[in-house]
């Protein structure tokens, strides 16, 4: 397995370790419920190093992305992020990923290009950039793999801004939702701090060499203490995740399904100038309406739904399957994700989800499921 430049520091404070991506990752420390509630009411902080980072830069990286990723990115201004995904050519998703504006760093460009940074799924690495390389054909463009050199960590929750201040000069209480800024964090330069996050509870994301990682991690842990900050596992990283209902790529989303499906609309701009694999397809979709959709729902039961359990109406008729599902420690109460047929997919909607030889009740429900801070 791979390890992160953090893998020591996560075996030292006892976590349990688990293969995840090829990486052999935290899945927790204390308990999956404890972790979750420092990042809903303080502070929690993830190893996810284990993502993908690839570089876009020259003439044509603007033109590139725009005809690989499903969003705008001519809307993006330097410091800019953006949520979008990669269409494949028969109407599914390749990946979901984040790009970056990076022409805010001088030394990342040469006059008349553009340069952006693309971050993926680890578990889609390999196929992202094999992917990326062959759409790049005929466009003047340098794609660089950064992701073995590049270390991230995740500090998430309500106490962030407070636990991160004292260590950068950049003002984090001003930076906006899916901005980003570089400078000089916990003594290190040329850091990457990006008010994004996977967990709903505010926060950043903060990319930095792998030499210079565990420098970090200790000077946030300090400074950070008085705050109630605590190591977070991925066991946590997908509680939380899910109470937002956000997707999970290989659960929720892959190869297979629409972004129009699954509520991911908002980001597959179909009216830009230049079209991504798929587009058709998309635009026939949204003219039609589509036949499945993703949908959240809740039970009763104490009973935790399972990707792969089989949905059906409250006649015994199968309408669809879940897709992700998990004990929500916000609610203490199950919760889950899944395609339902269209006609199913309204809030308040009856639903059975089969487990074994049991049918549990389970209502529809919008998502977010929760809204942390409030």
């Amino acid at each position: 397995m791979k390890l992160t430049a953090l893998t020591d520091k996560h075996i030292a404070l006892g976590a349990k370790m688990a293969e995840f991506a090829g990486y052999n990752m935290p899945i927790s420390y204390t308990t999956i419920t404890d972790e979750h509630n420092a990042v809903r009411n303080a502070v929690g902080v993830f190893d996810v190093s284990h993502m993908g980072e690839f570089i876009v830069r020259g003439k044509d990286a603007l033109a590139f992305l725009q005809s690989a990723t499903s969003n705008d990115v001519s809307k993006l201004q330097p410091g800019d992020v953006q949520y979008s995904c990669l269409p494949n050519k028969k109407g599914g998703i390749v990946d979901d990923l984040l790009v970056y504006r990076l022409d805010d760093a001088p030394e990342m460009v040469v006059e008349g290009e553009q340069s952006y940074m693309l971050v993926v799924n680890a578990s889609n690495e390999l196929k992202d950039w094999r992917w990326l390389k062959r759409l790049a054909r005929g466009f003047e463009v340098k794609l660089q793999n950064i992701s073995p050199k590049t270390g991230l960590i995740a500090v998430q929750g309500p106490k962030a801004v407070e636990a991160l201040q004292k260590l950068t000069d950049i003002d984090l209480k001003s930076m906006k939702y899916y901005s980003f800024r570089r400078g000089k964090f916990a003594g290190c330069n040329n850091v990457i701090v990006s008010a994004t996050g996977y967990t709903g509870s505010g926060g950043f994301e903060i990319y930095a060499k792998n030499k210079d990682l565990v420098k970090i991690w200790d000077k946030v842990f300090k400074n950070g203490e008085k705050f109630g900050i605590q190591p977070v596992g991925l066991g946590a990283r997908d509680t939380l995740r899910l109470e937002m209902g956000y997707c999970l790529y290989g659960n929720d989303i892959d190869d297979k399904t629409s972004p129009l499906e699954a509520g991911l609309g908002w980001i597959t701009k179909l009216n830009k100038a230049a079209e991504a694999p798929s587009f058709d397809r998309f635009k026939k979709q949204k003219e039609a309406g589509v036949k499945r959709k993703l949908v959240g729902f809740v039970l009763n039961e104490r009973r935790v739904p399972r990707h792969g359990y089989v949905i059906e109406s409250p006649r015994g008729a199968v309408i669809g399957e879940v897709t992700s599902g998990t004990h929500a420690p916000s609610l203490d109460q199950p919760i889950g994700m899944g395609y339902v047929k269209a006609k199913f997919a309204a809030p308040g909607t009856k639903i059975k989800i089969v487990m074994g030889t049991k049918k549990l009740d389970a209502v529809v429900t919008k998502i977010p499921f929760v809204t942390p801070g409030v």
